[in-house]
């Protein structure tokens, strides 16, 4: 009960948050507020820009120009938008999915999500570590966000990774980069008659979904070829989502070590002692569940999903203020080559893995 209470009270912005929350929510608010105007002025020909991807851009350059100056007072608020808020930001994401999107599309979209999602992490980590030497936390992160929903994955890998704000930017520029490239790519190959041979449409739209990384890059790679397409990738890319929560789970025990046991591998059970429970993950798979089962007007699930984007723009934006270009720089090239080796790989491995479960 005094655990509880105290989580409660963690989650309680005081005085002294409130000023940098503030500048957050503001900031926030101006990225929302400018994706949707930008598609407006452009009459939709700038595709695949999300508020996200805003909110951590403004975040830099007012990081690395006029944030210092004021650092010393938003400080405290700040930090709070990029832990307890990105938390609350996980938990409401689940009033975006329901299990009925899942037997809509069926086992195949389940398997191959599941295999994408465990190949692409693992190569990323093999690749990382052991051949490119990039830093494990970075390597993490990229994986994360390669192999499950983007700069969302990345966010919420990063409690359990417990990564510095400069990695954290990193590997979220990696996906956004190489998700939009293939954003665009995906139907620019439909077209050509290239996939045609390996896979129908249904197919194409299982593929888009389980190996392209955000979901609004989804949705326009698979609306680029009809409705139905678009629907499938979306429904298949939701199901990665799901995935979420237990790959945290399985992240924080891999993560874990017995320093006390002289260097000896751990056992099992000891390990299990050790982990630390991402609960704010348990607590998404909850609101999934309320969202499938209990009725909800559709102006409050609206109501829900705003809020989420608003809590995810607010953490990204502190993301963005608290990130130095000094460090971003220090990390080299090296990121980005582990992101485009990923990309390709998503797009051929993740291709035959669609092929071979669509065979069986």
């Amino acid at each position: 009960m005094q655990a509880l209470s105290q989580t409660i009270h963690d989650y309680c912005p005081s005085n002294r948050h409130l000023a940098g929350l503030m500048v957050v929510f503001i900031g926030s608010l101006f990225c929302l507020w400018l994706d949707v105007s930008l598609d407006t002025w452009t009459d939709g020909r700038i595709v695949g820009l999300s508020s996200l991807t805003l909110a951590i851009l403004l975040g830099m350059i007012l990081g690395n120009t006029a944030y210092p100056t004021f650092a010393h007072r938003l400080d405290m608020g700040v930090s709070f938008a990029k832990g307890q808020i990105l938390r609350l930001a996980i938990m409401f994401y689940g009033f975006k999915l329901t299990l009925t999107q899942v037997s809509s599309v069926g086992m195949p979209a389940i398997m191959t999500d599941a295999l994408v999602l465990t190949s692409t992490f693992l190569l990323t980590y093999w690749l990382g570590t052991k051949w490119l030497k990039v830093d494990k936390q970075t390597t993490l992160l990229i994986g994360s966000g390669a192999s499950i929903c983007g700069a969302a994955a990345v966010i919420a890998a990063e409690p359990v990774i417990k990564a510095e704000a400069h990695k954290v930017t990193i590997a979220v520029a990696t996906v956004v980069v190489f998700g939009t490239v293939a954003m665009l790519l995906y139907p620019f190959l439909y077209h050509l008659g290239w996939l045609q041979p390996w896979l129908n449409a249904q197919q194409y739209g299982i593929y888009t979904g389980s190996t392209i990384h955000e979901v609004a890059q989804v949705v326009v790679a698979g609306n680029a070829i009809n409705a139905d397409v678009g629907n499938t990738a979306v429904v298949t890319k939701m199901i990665r989502v799901m995935m979420l929560a237990p790959f945290l789970l399985v992240l924080s025990f891999a993560l874990t070590t017995d320093s006390g046991d002289e260097g000896n591998k751990p056992s099992i059970m000891t390990r299990m002692q050790q982990v630390k429970v991402p609960w704010f993950a348990f607590i998404f798979i909850a609101i999934v569940l309320l969202h499938t089962w209990v009725p909800m007007t559709q102006s409050f699930e609206r109501s829900m999903v705003m809020l989420d984007d608003v809590l995810l723009t607010m953490a990204m934006f502190a993301l963005g203020l608290t990130t130095h270009l000094s460090a971003i720089k220090q990390a080299g090239i090296k990121p980005l080559i582990l992101g485009a080796i990923m990309f390709a790989w998503l797009i051929i491995g993740g291709g035959l893995i669609n092929i071979g479960i669509s065979s069986i």
